[in-house]
């Protein structure tokens, strides 16, 4: 098939006189459009592993390739702007009144990329001043537009599926939230409340009392499942309360090895947010580059418009980006228990998924944690 894909290259500009950037523009834009479907294509797998009713740990490793993989692909991406960026915006203007009503982000394939990534309906900005959906009129592309819409996104199937199931969050196992709503209150106190009981001048004193107030009302929001949930409905985070739990924990206690692979696959994740926002940041800095504030050719209000979408409401993983915010102190961070300690320990052996079940009888043996570290030492 390769000669038809090196035949889809058909200068519009060539029923007049060809102009020679134009067959850059259009090369640029199919490249995009092939690594475009390769992420999606390892994007559905992803969320296919993630679907399954129980997560097999022994995935772990494919999913974070497959991660990896489509991060390297959109470092491509945003590296390929300055291909582009070898026109001018003279050269550019030569062939532009030959473009058809076209926009980048009139893409199906980026639209579905993403849906399935899971961009809420309400965070996206209106595209001249209508649904997104809109500019889309082949009845396929319709149909797999809803399809992508009604289907559990990425992000869904990482909250419901995964976080909420993270071990330790029960309050019959190790009880999370409640051993980090101590440290972080004494760190509060030794950091914020302390030094300022003990400043003399009434001006500063009162200063950092109303910082220790502060963060502790930061803190409050994600311990506090009343209040976490408020910030839910207001829009302000998107995974429930356990789901949180489970990525803070994940963060705070990376070093378990039961942690490393989850660990990787929350950066992971981060990273695609990250270089997702690059790209959008790219393009639009080429648009203004080459149109400054024109109309684009997809009638949309060009750099404005696109300018509105480099923004955190157009990032789906947004709340794993603010763990960071809820991070203490190394020393601080809560001791596993001893019973703990073993499930975080012996989760992933050789490459092969102990499930909880199995985890679970091991704990019913009797072994000490001199034992315990020895056993370990020899895998």
């Amino acid at each position: 098939q390769l000669d038809k894909l090196l035949d889809c290259q058909h200068l519009m500009s060539a029923s007049v006189e060809a102009i020679h950037d134009e067959h850059l523009f259009i090369v640029t834009h199919q490249t995009y459009e092939l690594w475009f479907k390769q992420i999606l294509y390892d994007l559905e797998s992803i969320r296919q592993l993630f679907a399954n009713a129980i997560i097999d740990e022994s995935n772990s490793l494919l999913i974070i390739s497959r991660l990896h993989r489509i991060t390297v692909i959109f470092k491509i991406l945003v590296d390929q702007f300055q291909i582009l960026e070898t026109m001018t915006p003279m050269d550019f203007l030569e062939f532009r009144g030959y473009l058809e009503a076209g926009s980048g982000f009139q893409s199906l394939q980026f639209r579905l990329l993403e849906n399935k990534l899971g961009l809420k309906k309400e965070n996206r900005i209106e595209y001249n001043k209508q649904n997104y959906a809109k500019v889309f009129e082949k009845e396929h592309h319709v149909e797999q537009l809803v399809e992508s819409i009604e289907e559990p996104s990425l992000v869904e199937l990482v909250i419901q599926k995964w976080l909420e199931r993270t071990p330790g969050l029960a309050v019959d196992e190790f009880d999370f939230i409640h051993k980090y709503e101590f440290a972080v209150n004494r760190w509060l106190e030794d950091e914020y409340y302390i030094p300022a009981t003990k400043e003399t001048d009434p001006d500063k004193q009162k200063l950092k009392l109303e910082t220790y107030q502060k963060q502790k009302r930061v803190f409050d929001e994600v311990i506090n499942p009343e209040k976490y949930n408020q910030t839910v409905a207001r829009g302000e985070r998107r995974f429930s309360h356990k789901a949180f739990q489970g990525a803070l924990m994940i963060m705070l206690y990376r070093d378990e090895p039961r942690f490393h692979q989850p660990f990787q696959i929350l950066t992971l994740l981060m990273d695609i947010d990250s270089l997702f926002t690059k790209w959008r940041y790219n393009h639009v800095t080429m648009v203004q580059r080459m149109i400054g504030s024109k109309i684009g050719t997809g009638g949309s209000s060009g750099y404005l418009y696109l300018r509105a979408t480099v923004s955190d409401r157009y990032k789906v993983f947004l709340d794993l980006f603010n763990t960071a915010t809820y991070l203490i102190p190394r020393h601080l961070i809560p001791q596993l228990t001893a019973q703990m300690r073993k499930r975080l320990s012996v989760a992933i052996r050789h490459g092969i998924s102990m499930n909880d079940s199995v985890i679970k009888q091991m704990e019913r043996v009797s072994i000490s944690d001199d034992d315990l570290t020895a056993e370990l030492s020899a895998v």
